[in-house]
């Protein structure tokens, strides 16, 4: 059991598709934390359970598809919800599945979208309950992507 001053760990999936678009899904306006905002597949790590079991989980959970790797980790950050301290780490990670028809949890998304990098100011939206958390973490998945984009093509 984690100790009440622990933080709990999260974990987040930037799912990428083959144009390196970046899932996102709306949460529903009665979630009790950001109800209404954009976000990225994810979730508390359960007890006993590893971060790479816990991003599988996550991502079978909320949308269907299954998790075939992790490219890489683009953000651990610590944040604040009702009182408790919670430290995240989210993945740009590939996933096998029908990528255009998720498995939505209705009761808690009501819908989703496919951002591009020249895309996210969508996730402005988030901006006016006061948090960029989304769009940083989905902006850093796109610099990476850009990055090792361009790595790729590099003449050695």
């Amino acid at each position: 059991m984690t100790e009440a001053n622990e933080p709990r760990l999260v974990v987040g999936a930037l799912i990428r598709d083959p144009y390196d678009r970046i899932f996102v899904q709306r949460r529903s306006a009665d979630r009790r934390l950001f109800p209404g905002c954009w976000d990225v597949v994810g979730g508390a790590v359960e007890e006993g359970e590893s971060l790479l079991d816990a991003l599988r989980r996550e991502i079978a959970e909320e949308t269907g598809w299954r998790l075939r790797r992790v490219l890489a980790r683009v953000a651990h950050e610590e944040w604040a919800a009702d009182g408790l301290r919670h430290v995240e780490s989210d993945y740009v990670v590939e996933v096998d599945g029908d990528l255009s028809s998720p498995e939505l949890e209705r009761d808690k998304h009501t819908e989703f979208a496919w951002i591009a990098a020249e895309e996210v100011s969508l996730l402005d939206e988030n901006s006016q309950g006061g948090s960029t958390f989304i769009k940083d973490v989905v902006t850093a998945a796109h610099a990476w992507l850009a990055d090792a984009s361009g790595k790729s093509r590099r003449v050695p």
